[in-house]
């Protein structure tokens, strides 16, 4: 009796730990058979399987809120335009409206979890929307999670619909989105410069050129130029939107608009320009827009402008605080933290040098898009995940970047008017600005005797007795040497 006893607490023991099983799990099936998905989960069958397959870098969809925002408006879009064509029924596109929407207000992005690299063109994270979408509207819509007679990941998510115009139009979306704040935080950054250059307008100082002496300008001038030069790459970013605002919604696997019903694609493109705000539109060639991916690398090039403007810029910094003995030393950065575990008193550009750091990665990212768009074969890219992620990791560290360096470097500078004016009454620089008075064969003589005896220009000019005070005085007025009026 005691062994029959046993038997039977075994057995309930195991008919529990069945019971307890099943509420934890539940079984989806795709081509490949069967997978026990988390009960609480909202991605089904295909995401577990790119969970699985593609543990790359731990960086998942969702360290990109824009991204995941992304999916939900062309998904979105996508469903609005296949209820006017009359193909989508009222009661789907109800709950995928409010799935949609409650994942652009920033909602279940914890289940966007396929890892960005990928093999498959972006099937896995299209797939993990699908599915992800489809659950939130199965329980937004009184069902349960996996109902999919009701709403469903392929048929009624993805209808009409190819990872091969999803993908890369969503990525677009995302780009476009996270280009906003990018944009923002570049405009604060020129700003600052802008306002350092009024600040310093004052300050007369040697220009250089190849390193070497030129003419005047003023401390002002120098960073009103390097607030022109970012408002220059500023341009050059929104008008690389203009190539992210074609995409090629409901072109499907290659361009021929296989599976989609006629006129979705340009009522799609027009639900998406009304979702986001951008004046998207339908590529005018479809198989064109599929297989080419030219507006990700005209895009990607204006950011490689930004990190080439801003890495001359912290250069330019760099080398203009050098010192403070034994360099340029015009302007103070910001000391941030003691420059050396071995040097007392020393500190180093920190600021400006993490500026260029990022700016290398930057350059770099535009580098892995350049090879991987070209070598598409083909009617489709399979490289789009690494292109997405190049981009958009050289948007957050820019996004990350600029602040830090506009708040702790250049909000900062302060300027060495000695200094300047040590290098103006030294330098042979100046001389250029006599030549209408003396002519260039003199200044050339003044300039060649002062490099020989170490004696400054005006030095010798009033030892020669050239030019009187007044004239010197107004010859070498800043208004007068450096073209301001």
């Amino acid at each position: 009796m005691k062994n029959v006893s046993k038997i039977l607490l075994l057995a309930a023991a195991f008919s529990l730990g069945l019971s307890s099983y099943a509420q934890q799990f539940r079984t989806e099936k795709d081509l490949l058979g069967e997978k026990q998905i988390p009960a609480d989960a909202y991605y089904g069958v295909q995401t577990m399987r790119a969970l699985e397959n593609f543990q790359v870098s731990g960086v998942k969809t969702n360290f990109y809120p824009d991204y995941v925002r992304a999916y939900a408006m062309v998904k979105l879009a996508a469903a609005r335009a296949n209820t006017e064509v009359g193909r989508m029924k009222k009661d789907r596109l109800d709950m995928i409206e409010k799935a949609c929407k409650a994942v652009i207000d920033g909602k279940y992005h914890d289940q966007f979890l396929t890892d960005l690299y990928q093999g498959g063109a972006g099937t896995s994270a299209n797939m993990n929307a699908n599915e992800v979408l489809a659950n939130i509207g199965l329980e937004m819509g009184g069902h349960k999670k996996g109902e999919y007679q009701y709403l469903e990941p392929h048929d009624d998510l993805n209808m009409g619909q190819s990872t091969n115009d999803v993908y890369p139009t969503a990525i677009h979306v995302a780009l476009l989105l996270h280009n906003d704040k990018v944009v923002k935080e570049a405009e604060l950054l020129s700003q600052s410069f802008h306002k350092k250059g009024d600040e310093f307008n004052k300050f007369l100082k040697m220009g250089r050129t190849e390193g070497q002496d030129a003419v005047p300008m003023t401390l002002g001038q120098e960073f009103h130029a390097f607030g022109a030069q970012l408002d220059d790459a500023i341009g050059a970013l929104r008008d690389a939107e203009a190539y992210l605002c074609q995409v090629n919604m409901g072109a499907t696997a290659i361009g021929t608009g296989i599976t989609a019903t006629p006129g979705y694609d340009l009522k799609c493109a027009a639900q998406l320009a009304k979702i986001t705000g951008k004046p998207i539109v339908l590529a005018k060639d479809l198989i064109g827009a599929t297989s080419s991916m030219q507006g990700f690398v005209l895009f990607s090039s204006a950011y490689k402008n930004l990190a080439v403007t801003l890495s001359k810029i912290s250069s330019d910094l760099i080398f203009l605080a050098s010192g403070p003995r034994t360099g340029i030393f015009e302007i103070n950065l910001p000391p941030l933290q003691p420059g050396s575990s071995i040097m007392p008193g020393k500190v180093n550009p920190v600021m400006p040098e993490l500026m260029n750091q990022i700016c290398y990665k930057a350059i770099g990212n535009d580098v892995t898009v350049t090879v991987a768009s070209r070598d598409g074969l083909l009617q489709l890219n399979a490289y789009e995940p690494v292109v997405a992620i190049a981009i958009m990791e050289s948007q957050a560290i820019f996004f990350k970047s600029m602040p830090l360096f506009r708040k702790n470097c250049i909000d900062g500078i302060t300027a060495n008017e000695d200094v300047m004016k040590h290098y103006i009454d030294r330098s042979v620089g100046i001389v250029t600005a006599l030549n209408p008075v003396l002519g260039y064969e003199k200044t050339t003589e003044l300039a060649k005797e002062a490099l020989q005896t170490n004696k400054g220009i005006l030095e010798l000019i009033r030892e020669k007795k050239l030019l009187t005070e007044d004239q010197i005085t107004k010859l070498l007025d800043p208004a007068a040497m450096t073209g301001q009026k």
